[in-house]
């Protein structure tokens, strides 16, 4: 049923099911504009996240999987899933940021855009929520103070996940509080095949390398930079994004100059 919605998303209007009883995601028909999708989709996700963190169950393992999401892609759902799986999570939240330290000089979609493709991408699965931490918050986002800001809303015996890809652990040393990070949260490096990961221990030293779980993943080769090149020449990205968000990026307009 979620499924079809998705499909439906670029004409009809969607409904997404809630999660665990929580009010759906009703979705304007059609699609017309940001401002009336943002309403909803906030709702939505403070009502999820109120139910994945307030719920007074006691979460063992929650993954927060960090990123530009500019745009959200397939990729970024299978390792979602794949950390889950691997690491028996009970909730990944995607965290879209608002001001990613690391591409102050890159131009970058705006939050709301980014946000609402990450609704649309994670909707339909009731292990995922997306958060608006980062994007809510002023300056630049620091990955450091959205783990200790998760971390004050949950009991002390809940492990967090912090999920990225391996390239970018690889720079965690030019982080803000990386010894914090490291000892605050598992940091999880998402590789795919054909990766060294004796990259990580010359990167990081042996020390810190030990403390990084790695994570094996599909040979997925599918970046946001190709989806937006794809988009701006004119060509399909179907398949390589949900269909919810390939039609929100067609009816916006986004990437195309």
């Amino acid at each position: 049923m979620a499924s079809k919605a998705l499909e439906a998303v670029s004409s009809e209007g969607a409904v997404f099911p809630g999660l665990d009883g929580t009010p759906g995601l009703i979705l304007p028909c059609p699609l017309a504009s940001i401002d009336a999708l943002l309403g909803p989709m906030i709702q939505f996700c403070r009502l999820n996240m109120d139910v994945a963190l307030n719920s007074g169950q006691v979460w063992r393992r929650i993954g927060l999987m960090g990123g530009t999401f500019d745009p959200i892609h397939q990729g970024h759902l299978v390792v979602a899933e794949e950390a889950r799986e691997r690491f028996r999570l009970e909730r990944v939240v995607f965290v879209p940021n608002r001001q990613p330290p690391h591409k102050a000089d890159c131009r970058i979609t705006s939050p709301e855009h980014r946000f609402i493709m990450c609704v649309l991408a994670t909707a339909d699965n009731p292990c995922f929520a997306v958060s608006r931490e980062e994007i809510d918050r002023e300056g630049p986002s620091y990955t450091i103070d959205t783990v200790r800001a998760f971390r004050a809303q949950l009991e002390p015996k809940t492990e967090l996940y912090f999920i990225t890809g391996a390239d970018a652990v690889l720079e965690i040393l030019t982080w803000r509080d990386p010894d914090a990070l490291l000892e605050e949260c598992h940091v999880v490096a998402a590789y795919r095949p054909g990766f060294d990961l004796g990259m990580l221990e010359q990167a990081l030293g042996e020390e810190k390398a030990r403390k990084v779980q790695s994570l094996p993943i599909p040979a997925l080769d599918i970046s946001s930079t190709d989806l937006r090149t794809r988009v701006r020449s004119g060509r399909s990205v179907r398949y390589l994004t949900s269909p919810a968000v390939e039609s929100y990026i067609r009816k916006m307009g986004i990437y195309r100059d």
